[in-house]
């Protein structure tokens, strides 16, 4: 297995048992006692030396009876109305405050920007960053001891994550949970695998009007983020094989009574972290970062796992890198039988076949089990007594779906930074596949081509959408599934080479090669390819070319000239300036710790 690197400098500051001025705390007390008022700095808030603190507190109706010598517990809320994957955290929410008053602490709530996948245009990768960002000073900037994050729609996991751990206050994350299966005359429907599958046979002719909005109404039935194992389930996923929630929470389903459960209990642990001072930075190390790789390739992981767990890991200071995470996929067999590359199951029959620690259980020789979590007990001791119940849904070591990971990393001068594939949820006659390019530019030009039904293009093209990446699209959209053309569609195609820098859906499949690196936008070698140069795939060996000799290859890179920016203000433009690509996870390079030390505790006078 791999080794990562050890963690850089630039950690983020530590809170509690620092001195602060700038508070008013009454009588002295033995520093050495962690549950004494004094320490934690900001559970001092409940006592401010200067009056308009207390004032405002009584403003919003408490007594200071309410608020003193308790820690403070902000819960960062990612619900609105436009995201159907978060649509029960309004009630949620109150489960986590009933818990964070039992166990002696205050609860504020603090609503978090929620970056939905479904309605967030052009894509909600493009504001992964700005959550974090708004989520690492919503943290510093507030009175607040430790944090419970709820997110689970596909960019919050990471978001969050990120911007707590720069933070580094206590911090625990509540997991929005998959929603209920779908269904459609009398057939198990599974979000965003099964769009796909039956938008071709409706461009096929194969399906009517009625089907088509009776899937459409079928397939998604209660609130929850997608019920197959999409980016939403592996990112809840990873933060859980973490040790950043409360054991195998990522599995229970988004409207099961044991959400309401776990959700208080993430209440109550975090005022006990407080008084541990159990920080994030014990939490992600190297061995946690190993542990959500290696069960993030067993759970047939979204590709998008590869660029926000790479982020997340450098956040906290862990270097982890493609290479590192092509070496566990070669490793870990494929054991969770659940679509889109499983061929049977979906998220509710998973964790009722005994959830993540139940894989997790499987899988206990290959981690690292003295990793610590959040219950502030260890990985091996959070997976005592898990158990398999369905042994076709999580499958033993012995009979995997497939044999190696999720994810495969791929190298050649078509991505000399790597661009990844899903081997597992493609047909393995593209494995190693050589055809001839058909080139796109802009998704609507490649849109207007693949549903003209007199399109020259066989099953051996090889279809190329560029200008896609992280500054092309702009953001990183998730174009990267192209189309099969209606008229193989017709023919009864379904599958075909496909190369993008762009992203997909974590519930897609198909012979796909994404987020090459470095993307065309930025003169990446994608940008030289033309319709009719031959291009191979060879998925053994790790390598995609194209076919063209270095003389050509320089010629054409003389000729390229660089597109206009897609931004010339606000957001878009700090994102354009400041993004990095997809092989170093996308991240701001001036909030990566290597950049420089992070800020402390802000001043209050």
């Amino acid at each position: 297995m791999p080794e990562f690197a050890s963690k850089t400098e630039g950690q983020p500051a530590q809170r509690c048992g620092q001195p602060d001025p700038h508070f008013d705390l009454g009588p002295s007390h033995d520093q050495k006692d962690p549950r004494d008022p004094t320490f934690c700095p900001v559970v001092r808030a409940g006592r401010p030396a200067q009056l308009r603190h207390r004032s405002r507190m009584m403003q919003l109706g408490y007594a200071e009876e309410d608020f003193r010598d308790k820690p403070v517990i902000g819960i960062l809320n990612t619900w609105s109305e436009l995201n159907t994957c978060h649509a029960h955290f309004r009630e949620r929410v109150q489960d986590v405050k009933r818990g964070v008053l039992q166990a002696g602490g205050f609860a504020v709530e603090m609503p978090s920007l929620s970056v939905d996948e479904s309605f967030t245009k052009p894509t909600s990768m493009l504001y992964r960053n700005l959550l974090a960002m708004e989520a690492e000073e919503n943290i510093r900037s507030h009175p607040l001891d430790g944090v419970v994050l709820m997110g689970g729609c596909d960019k919050t996991t990471p978001g969050l994550v990120m911007g707590a751990l720069s933070a580094g206050v206590p911090m625990i994350y509540l997991p929005a949970g998959p929603m209920l299966r779908g269904n459609y005359a009398g057939k198990i429907l599974g979000s965003g695998s099964d769009a796909w599958k039956y938008w071709d046979e409706r461009r096929a002719g194969n399906i009517t009007d009625a089907e088509w909005l009776g899937i459409q109404g079928g397939i998604a039935r209660s609130a929850g983020t997608c019920m197959t194992m999409g980016t939403a389930s592996t990112m809840t996923a990873i933060a859980d094989a973490m040790g950043l929630t409360l054991p195998g929470a990522s599995s229970i389903p988004a409207v099961d009574a044991d959400h309401q459960r776990m959700s208080a209990e993430c209440g109550r642990r975090i005022v006990e972290m407080v008084w541990e001072d159990l920080t994030p930075n014990r939490i992600v190390t190297e061995a946690a970062c190993r542990n959500a790789a290696i069960v993030a390739m067993a759970t047939g992981c979204s590709t998008n796992a590869v660029v926000h767990l790479i982020a997340m890991a450098r956040r906290a200071g862990v270097k982890l890198t493609l290479d590192d995470l092509d070496a566990l996929g070669r490793v870990t067999p494929l054991i969770a039988n659940v679509r889109p590359s499983g061929k049977d199951y979906l998220m509710e029959d998973f964790y009722y076949a005994g959830g993540l620690r139940a894989l997790m259980k499987q899988l206990d020789e290959r981690l690292d089990l003295s990793a610590l979590t959040v219950t502030g007990k260890t990985m091996g001791e959070n997976l005592e007594g898990a158990q398999v119940y369905n042994d076709d849904v999580i499958r033993p070591l012995s009979n995997p779906v497939y044999q190696e990971g999720s994810l495969a990393v791929v190298r050649g001068n078509l991505c000399p930074d790597g661009a990844v594939i899903k081997p597992a949820a493609c047909d393995p006659k593209y494995h190693v596949h050589q055809g001839p390019a058909l080139v796109f530019d802009s998704y609507p030009e490649m849109k207007k081509a693949i549903d003209n039904e007199d399109l020259d293009v066989t099953p051996d093209h090889v279809l190329v959408l560029r200008n896609a990446g992280p500054l092309g699209g702009p953001g990183f959209p998730e174009w990267g599934m192209l189309p099969i053309p209606k008229a193989l569609i017709k023919k009864g195609h379904r599958d075909m080479l496909r190369i993008s820098d762009a992203r997909m859906s974590g519930t897609s499949y198909g012979a796909c090669v994404l987020h090459v690196a470095p993307e065309s936008y930025v003169g990446g070698p994608l940008a030289l390819l033309k319709t009719g140069d031959t291009v191979r795939l060879d998925l053994p060996n790790r390598r995609l070319d194209m076919l063209i000799s270095e003389d050509e290859l320089a010629r054409r890179r003389c000729e390229w000239k660089a597109p206009e920016p897609r931004f010339e203000r606000g957001y878009g433009y700090m994102f354009s300036r400041h993004v990095t690509q997809a092989d170093q996870g996308c991240d701001f390079d001036f909030l990566q710790t290597d950049f420089g030390r992070t800020a402390g505790e802000p001043d209050i006078f």
